[in-house]
């Protein structure tokens, strides 16, 4: 996909669509609020989230740039309420805001923009059914070691004892992801990983380092 996603990115700067840049932590939309653009993440990571009837945060997804942040909803109406909130994981995040029916236009008119999308769907689709297995045919265990895996697969950094995720991963994000209603259970998890060799925490942010992606490879496998 990374060609589609630098053909998109590049097709829209001809256009003159300009560069927003948002630090980490800054959201980028609101569950449930009326948006009248797609936004294309150019470069960082975004976390999508929904807020649920009691209140409570599931997290559904990190997505890295460059990325449409999401094509749901319809491609006529001026606006549509956003699928999730997204805030910036990353130090930084750079992204395009382009009128929604602009964009389908666009995409309409664009034969290798329509292939694109086909394939964004698609891909989506995979990550989502690859991901709903591990989180929910494992436990709790099973869900916390195939995220464990999956993070590292995507965003894990060579380091001297394995590799390190870069993302700043909180135990409420884990919880939050996995559907596990209370940080302690994360906590005792981590601890089983962490007395068993697998990963440990590095640095004064706490990075997760996997040790032992082996390991954790089991709860991800068909």
């Amino acid at each position: 996909m990374a060609e589609s996603h630098d053909y998109l990115v590049d097709f829209l700067k001809e256009k003159g669509y300009p560069e927003v840049r948002k630090t980490r932590h800054e959201y980028l939309s609101y569950y449930g609020l009326d948006q009248s653009s797609v936004c294309i993440l150019v470069s960082g990571v975004v976390k999508a989230s929904v807020t649920l009837r009691e209140g409570n945060e599931f997290n559904i997804v990190y997505i890295q740039g460059p990325s449409p942040v999401s094509l749901l909803r319809d491609e006529v109406s001026c606006q549509a309420k956003s699928p999730f909130s997204v805030r910036v994981e990353s130090s930084e995040a750079v992204c395009m805001m382009v009128p929604r029916v602009t964009f389908w236009r666009y995409v309409n008119e664009d034969p290798k923009l329509l292939t694109y999308v086909k394939d964004y769907y698609r891909n989506s689709l995979e990550d989502s059914l690859h991901r709903m297995r591990y989180l929910t045919m494992n436990g709790k265990i099973g869900a916390v070691g195939g995220l464990l895996f999956d993070l590292n697969s995507r965003y894990g950094v060579a380091c001297e004892d394995g590799s390190m995720i870069s993302l700043d991963v909180t135990n409420e994000d884990i919880a939050q992801f996995c559907g596990i209603s209370s940080r302690n259970s994360v906590n005792r998890i981590l601890r089983g990983f962490r007395e068993k060799g697998v990963i440990s925490t590095q640095g004064h942010d706490a990075h997760i380092v996997i040790h032992d992606p082996k390991y954790l490879e089991r709860y991800v496998m068909d």
